[in-house]
């Protein structure tokens, strides 16, 4: 959480995939306590070993805890490396997809004097508590940008934006959540059409990154794939810029 100065309310930008945390603390916390107190198991009168529970256990439990660690803190510092990646005049349009809560959101419009911020989102619960335009909206306000942004419910395979309307696009952790790959090359497709010439996309995700990859080389645009930050972000988070030249 952040808090705005002179503000006393602090922003919340929620928990990612809490199912999944929660699932890889319960599944690790069970393998742990069956490992420490029924050591062997006895099976069809034979007895099976089963000590070796204490590594995937442990592995889950630690998975669940650097998760925990990115959600509360790390994706502040994600925010801020996939910002510096563009060179802010003041003035653009600028589109976050899968806005959330509005990290990016918020992020980007604090960069912008005349310009505009938009996210969508079509705001699933699974991916992150508490997730709602409402809570974006507020986020905003506590951030002292609630004039500077913009909110829809738009679908990033089928936006409903003109060609070349934004001069920054934006998005993390959300294309994986598209589960066919046709599905996510149209939400690539769909990202160069927004995007203006001469514009900026910074697109980070855990997987299928060198698939977009792919998909915007195919489109003609010249992409830059990065390493991770892995003191920052778990599971490890690659960026690519995209610009359309």
């Amino acid at each position: 959480m952040t808090s705005t100065p002179g503000n006393n309310q602090k922003t919340n930008y929620g928990i990612d995939a809490p199912g999944v945390i929660r699932n890889l603390f319960l599944g690790g916390a069970i393998l742990l306590v069956i490992r420490f107190v029924f050591p062997v198991m006895r099976i069809a009168g034979t007895d099976i070993d089963i000590t070796w529970f204490i590594w995937p256990g442990t592995i889950f439990t630690v998975e669940s805890i650097l998760m925990m660690i990115y959600s509360l803190y790390g994706k502040y510092k994600h925010r801020s490396r996939m910002l510096n990646l563009v060179d802010w005049k003041g003035d653009e349009q600028v589109l976050d997809i899968g806005t959330g809560k509005g990290l990016l959101m918020n992020g980007a419009a604090q960069k912008l004097t005349t310009g505009k911020s938009t996210g969508i989102d079509i705001w699933n619960d699974e991916d992150l508590t508490g997730n709602n335009m409402e809570a974006a909206q507020k986020n905003a306000a506590i951030e002292g940008v609630a004039d500077k942004i913009d909110i829809k419910n738009e679908n990033t395979m089928n936006m409903g934006f003109a060609d070349n309307s934004f001069d920054v696009v934006l998005t993390n952790l959300c294309l994986h959540n598209i589960y066919n790959k046709e599905g996510r090359a149209d939400a690539c497709r769909e990202i160069s059409r927004v995007l203006k010439q001469g514009g900026t996309a910074v697109i980070s995700d855990f997987r299928h990154v060198k698939e977009y990859k792919r998909n915007f080389d195919q489109l003609g645009l010249p992409t830059n794939l990065l390493s991770p930050n892995y003191l920052t972000t778990f599971p490890p988070l690659r960026i690519l810029v995209v610009r359309k030249l």
